[in-house]
């Protein structure tokens, strides 16, 4: 398995951070910019995890803790010191799992119950080739907040 379309689709979302200029959120379910951000490095690190069991021949179950974690994310973004400090982060666990995706060959095959709620789009609720669960982070995840985060622009 390669890590192009991932690393595009970080690229699109580092992208959207870098440009910057977010308002705070309309609606009181909506994250914060800074929310996103650290929502998908605690993302990262889950899948991080995931990725190296798989590689070390262990198994793992992934799931995705959308808006279940809101007071760990606030916390993330006290402790990296806002928007900057977790765009720095993002960069870092980003190409970690990249390098590590890299790697994974025919371990990318392996089934890991997966555990993914995207709102009403995506529910996931079986175990799935981790193969899949990477293309529905670089397909589904990853845009989606990508287009939350336009939308937090005034």
């Amino acid at each position: 398995m390669e890590s192009g379309g991932l690393r595009r689709a970080y690229g699109a979302v580092l992208g959207e951070i870098d440009a910057g200029g977010f308002a705070a959120p309309t609606g009181e379910e909506q994250l914060s910019a800074e929310q996103i951000v650290a929502h998908l490095i605690a993302n990262d690190e889950l899948m991080i995890q995931a990725t190296e069991a798989l590689l070390a021949g262990s198994t793992f179950a992934y799931y995705d803790l959308d808006d279940i974690h809101r007071p760990q994310l606030d916390a993330l973004v006290v402790e990296q010191g806002g928007i900057r400090g977790l765009t720095e982060l993002l960069h870092g666990t980003s190409e970690k799992l990249c390098r590590l995706v890299d790697r994974l060959g025919l371990a990318a095959q392996t089934p890991v119950e997966t555990h993914l709620r995207e709102g009403f789009d995506l529910v996931v609720d079986e175990s799935l080739p981790w193969s899949r669960t990477l293309d529905l982070h670089t397909r589904v995840h990853l845009p989606k907040h990508q287009v939350e985060l336009q939308a937090l622009r005034p």
